[in-house]
Formats: structure tokens, sequence, C-alpha cells
């Protein structure tokens, strides 16, 4: 198995996630192909169902850029993104005509955004153990306007700890979003790794 994708989820804080992307950024295209990464795919064709093509969207945990490049053939013009890996953001950087802006920023803390800014926003494999908490949720949902809508993924890491679920159950109890789209399938066939992708309009 590989030397960095078996380590993707035992990582303990921000500051071992950014080190270990920025040490994978290399050779972190090939890897992911090799194992048929799925999501950003489902997640760029499930927001574009249900949202405007001209929206601006905000690709949070952008890394190189593969999410980005699926929002784009999905049809979507207008991208930004943001990751907490200045490596990934270089590779993200490469992809011409993908991205009208990149900038840093860590998924843990209030990302450097306006409220409002944006229609859309995506968070493609970044929820889970290790990466992003369950509030991060909630932090998106802030930014966005009424009516806005997140495309986001929860993997079977994310589903075997309580808290990222319950999460996600807690804001559609609540009233705070409604749920366009829910579907469970592939995340990364290649290590038998499947996810729920899910789409959520803000109230």
């Amino acid at each position: 198995m590989s030397s960095y994708l078996d380590k993707a989820y035992d990582l303990q804080n921000a500051k071992a996630t950014r080190d270990f992307y920025d040490d994978w950024a290399a050779s972190y295209n090939a890897e992911i192909a090799e194992n048929g990464y799925a999501t950003p795919t489902r997640c760029a064709a499930a927001l574009a169902a249900v949202v405007d093509l001209s929206a601006a969207v905000l690709d949070i945990g952008c890394g190189t850029g593969l999410s980005g490049l699926a929002l784009r053939v999905a049809g979507f013009t207008t991208i930004d993104g943001t990751d907490l890996s200045p490596e990934m953001l270089a590779r993200a950087a490469e992809r011409d005509g993908v991205y009208r802006h990149l900038f840093l920023g860590d998924a843990n803390t209030p990302l450097p955004v306006e409220p409002g800014a944006y229609a859309a926003a995506t968070a493609v494999g970044v929820i889970n153990p290790g990466h992003a908490p369950p509030e991060t949720i909630d932090a998106v949902l802030a930014i966005l306007p009424p009516g806005g809508c997140f495309a986001f993924s929860l993997n079977e890491h994310a589903f075997a700890e309580p808290p990222f679920p319950a999460k996600v159950e807690a804001v559609l109890a609540a009233g705070t979003a409604n749920c366009l789209h829910r579907a469970h399938g592939p995340h990364l066939p290649g290590i038998g790794l499947e996810a729920t992708v899910y789409v959520v309009q803000k109230s």
C-alpha cells in the first residue's frame, strides 16, 4: 500500500496535515488517480444539478486542484480555491483556466472570506478525521448566503467517528440547511473506500 495514502487518515493536527500534504504534493495526483478517486466528479455533478453554473464557488481544501477541475468540467465558470498546504496550492495553480483565485486557508480556523461572497462551496474529501472537523459544516454555511449550496463528502473513516454524521443530522434537524442530495458510492475504489456525497442548501 502507498507510503502516503495509507497514512492520510492518521494526522493529528493542522501542522501535521500541512506538512504531510506539502510532502505528498509532487506525487499526489498520480497516486490518487491510480486509486480511482471518484469523489470530485461525484460532488461536482451533484452541485451542478442544483446550482446555476455561473455561480461563484469556493473549493475548500482544494489540494492540487482535482476538485476544481471536476467543477470546471461540470460547467462552473468562477471557481476560487483554498488549502492549508502551500505546495498543494502551487500544483493547483498549474491548472490553467481552472481557478480564478487561490489562497491559503485552514478549514480548522475562520476562512478569510466575506459572508455572501460565494453562492456555493465544496469540501471534497476534506471533512474527516485528521483533516477538517465536523464543525467545518457550520463554518461553511456561515459564509454562504441564504439559498447557498454546500457540496461535501464524508468517507467511511468519518462515519466511523460519530461526531461527523451527527453534525450533518444536527444541522438538518435544526433547519439550518436542507438536504438536496445524499448518495453513497465510490471514493477511492483502489483501496476499497467509499463515501457519501451531500449537497445541502442554507435556509
